[in-house]
């Protein structure tokens, strides 16, 4: 027993099934080596559970030896952004923009580094963005809209429409392209999200432009 716990395998027994197993198959399984999640103790094997398999996941990406990249919101000296949005439902956008330069003022992002385009809806933000990311004048895109539901399926081809050309612009540009377009079954809800009860999404938006900017300049691109 003792060589098998040293060497962290664990020889299953067909004692454990329900059904006896014979011949072959039972040699077969009997001989399975099962090694990630048991524990090689001289005392006895038992099996990890989830919680313990997470926490040794844990404080093993934690050792030295393993990089952490991550984007940081006060390295933001030399960052552009450019912020596309629609002027469709413009009473939610508007609130949504302002939202986001004060985010971008808030964490020293000059105003000269800051371009605004206006497009008429969600639907043209996507080739908008892919075109601005390409220029290779910004570190982010930020994407500002707002398509509230109606009574006809408009609102899904829109929609649907505005996230995929967002991620498409992406993608394709190589650029983040940050979705801060609204989806909404109505107006109370745009309007609670634009500053309202539930926050400025243009605000946090922002903050995931700034950080996703700062990780790709600072680490990806290098």
């Amino acid at each position: 027993m003792a060589s098998i716990a040293g060497s962290g395998y664990f020889l299953w027994s067909a004692r454990r099934n329900s059904r006896p197993t014979s011949g072959k198959l039972h040699r077969a399984i009997s001989s399975f080596p099962v090694i990630p999640f048991l524990s090689s103790s001289l005392q006895g094997f038992r099996c990890y559970t989830a919680t313990e398999r997470m926490k040794d996941r844990s404080s093993f990406a934690q050792t030295a030896a393993v990089r952490h990249l991550m984007g940081s919101f006060t390295r933001t000296e030399g960052l552009r952004f450019a912020i596309v949005v629609a002027r469709f439902n413009e009473i939610v956008t508007k609130l949504l923009l302002e939202g986001a330069l004060d985010t971008f003022k808030k964490y020293s992002v000059k105003d000269e580094d800051i371009d605004v385009v206006w497009v008429p809806g969600s639907f043209e933000i996507g080739v908008v963005a892919e075109k601005l990311g390409k220029s290779r004048k910004y570190q982010a895109i930020l994407c500002i809209g707002a398509v509230v539901r109606g009574e006809t399926s408009h609102y899904d081809a829109v929609a649907n429409s505005a996230a995929s050309g967002i991620l498409t612009a992406g993608l394709s540009s190589g650029v983040p392209c940050i979705f801060g377009v609204l989806t909404t079954d109505d107006m109370d809800q745009a309007l609670n999200r634009a500053g309202g009860k539930s926050g400025n999404k243009g605000s946090e938006a922002a903050l995931t432009a700034i950080e996703m900017a700062s990780l790709f300049e600072h680490h990806l691109n290098q």
